[in-house]
């Protein structure tokens, strides 16, 4: 008698588990999508706001090409000179550099990945990556988690 109650208790712990773990697996898929529209309105928004006309990719990733630029196209494995500005929605600026880095796309976040192999070399435009394609959930110095980013980006050089 005394294992048949352990046994029902432990069923009892485990369906509870199991339940508590759908529930919070349903929420997140929920939460993403809530913050996924939550980006996408955002990015609308500001790209009314400004007269922004913009392209937008399957993955949510808006871009415009300003200077496309009469060099090589860009591929996502290639390491590149870049000019860029970086800001948040609000004109937060975060991250700048007038002279060129060097960056291979393979190590940058994916809005960058994405976005970059629309230049040529010598090409100029923006490109504004909703959170999941930039940091996501997490605070990356002072950019606050489920932040949308624009960069500002120019293409001088594959390396």
């Amino acid at each position: 008698m005394k294992i048949q109650s352990i046994f029902k208790a432990s069923i009892l712990t485990l369906f509870s588990f199991c339940i508590l773990s759908m529930s919070l697996f349903s929420c997140k898929k929920t939460s993403t999508a809530e913050q996924d529209k939550k980006d996408d309105d955002s990015i609308v928004s500001y790209l009314n706001q400004h007269s922004i006309n913009a392209t937008k990719t399957s993955s949510g990733l808006y871009y415009t090409i300003d200077q496309q630029g009469t060099g090589m196209q860009v591929s996502s494995n290639n390491t590149v000179l870049m000019k860029y500005k970086a800001y948040l929605l609000d004109g937060t600026v975060f991250d700048e550099n007038k002279v060129g880095a060097t960056l291979t796309l393979a190590n940058t976040i994916k809005g960058w990945q994405e976005g970059v192999p629309k230049f040529k070399v010598g090409g100029k435009g923006k490109l504004f990556i909703p959170s999941k394609l930039g940091y996501g959930t997490e605070t990356t110095g002072t950019i606050p988690a489920n932040s949308v980013l624009i960069f500002e980006v120019e293409v001088i050089e594959i390396k």
